[in-house]
C-alpha cells in the first residue's frame, strides 16, 4: 500500500462512514472518534483497518495513539495538546507515521520538533464544525507554511471543493474535508466530485 498523502483527505466521525465513502475510490481517510470508551475505540479502528487494507486505503487515526499501535495502524494523527502528552518514543518505535495539527508560529515549532510526517495548518476559511479560538489562516498563511516546512503539508477547515483549486495552488500536499461532503444533501455524490478533482490533479502533478 502507499503512504504517499493523496490529495483529497476526508474525515469522519466512526467506522460506519469508512465502510460507506472508502469503496467509493477514497485513498487516504482519518478516523476522528470523540468521547469513545477504550473498548469502542479498539473496535472502529479495527474495523476501519478492515475496510481499509480491502480497498487499499491509507487510515489515519485520529488521537488515540495507543490503540493505533495495537492494531497496526500506519498512521496517527495528533493535535497539540495530545502532542503533548503522546509518547512520541512509542510511536516511532511502533513505525507509525505522524501528522500533526498546527494554527500558530508557536505550534508550528512545536510541531516541527517532533519530526513529523506531515503538519496540518487550520482553519483555512472559517469553519462550523467547531468553535475555534483561531481566525482563518487564509491563503496567504499556507503559502508561507509550504515556504518553512519540508514535510508534506495539509490544509484544514472550511474547505469546499470549489475552494479546492486556489488552496491547492497556494501550496497544500493535502486537503483535509469533513462538513463539505458530511452535511451534504447527498454525501456520496460529493465524494465523488472530490474524488474527480482529484483525479485531475493526480494527471497533472504525479
Amino acid at each position: 500500500m502507499t503512504q504517499r498523502l493523496d490529495p483529497f483527505y476526508p474525515i469522519v466521525p466512526d467506522a460506519g462512514w469508512v465502510r460507506r465513502i472508502v469503496p467509493l475510490g477514497v485513498r487516504m481517510v482519518q478516523l476522528r472518534l470523540k468521547d469513545a470508551d477504550a473498548g469502542e475505540v479498539r473496535r472502529q479502528v479495527r474495523d476501519s483497518l478492515e475496510v481499509c487494507a480491502a480497498h487499499d486505503c491509507l487510515l489515519i487515526v485520529n488521537d488515540y495513539w495507543e490503540a493505533a499501535i495495537e492494531l497496526g495502524a500506519g498512521y496517527i494523527h495528533l493535535g497539540q495538546e495530545d502532542l503533548a502528552t503522546a509518547d512520541l518514543a512509542a510511536i516511532r518505535k511502533a513505525g507509525l507515521k505522524l501528522g500533526i495539527s498546527t494554527h500558530s508560529h508557536e505550534e508550528l515549532e512545536i510541531a516541527l520538533a517532533a519530526k513529523p510526517d506531515y503538519v496540518a495548518l487550520g482553519p483555512i476559511y472559517e469553519t462550523k464544525l467547531k468553535q475555534m479560538k483561531w481566525d482563518p489562516q487564509g491563503l496567504e498563511r499556507l503559502a508561507d507554511w509550504k515556504r518553512r516546512i519540508a514535510c508534506p503539508l495539509c490544509a484544514i477547515g472550511g474547505i469546499t471543493i470549489e475552494r479546492a483549486p486556489g488552496v491547492w495552488a497556494a501550496g497544500a500536499d493535502t486537503i483535509a474535508v469533513v462538513t463539505d461532503f458530511l452535511t451534504h444533501h447527498n454525501p456520496d455524490e460529493r465524494v465523488r466530485a472530490w474524488l474527480a478533482w482529484t483525479n485531475t490533479v493526480r494527471k497533472q502533478s504525479y
